[in-house]
């Protein structure tokens, strides 16, 4: 990370270790987002939920667009997911 935004991402990665050690595993997507958007409101960082995004390939716009799951102090792309579990 070098030191840039090196406090900023800790931060979020502490509070989304703290949202799936609250919830645990298991739960759809949708809840985490739910959660982690609490967890960045309380901890006043800013942030952009479900962001939309046009994309260009090669001088042209796609007809699908990419949402970000949270856009967050302006330039972390920060994406949700959920499994039962993870296999060895």
């Amino acid at each position: 990370m070098n030191g840039y935004r090196e406090d900023e991402t800790y931060n979020i990665i502490g509070i989304c270790m703290e949202v799936h050690r609250t919830l645990g595993p298991g739960l759809l997507e949708i809840i985490y987002k739910d959660a982690l958007e609490i967890e960045f409101k309380e901890n006043n960082i800013p942030f952009e939920r479900e962001k939309e995004f046009a994309i260009e390939y090669k001088g042209k716009i796609l007809p699908h667009k990419f949402y970000a799951d949270f856009i967050v102090n302006e330039d972390i792309n920060s994406g949700s997911k959920s499994c039962k579990r993870i296999h060895e």
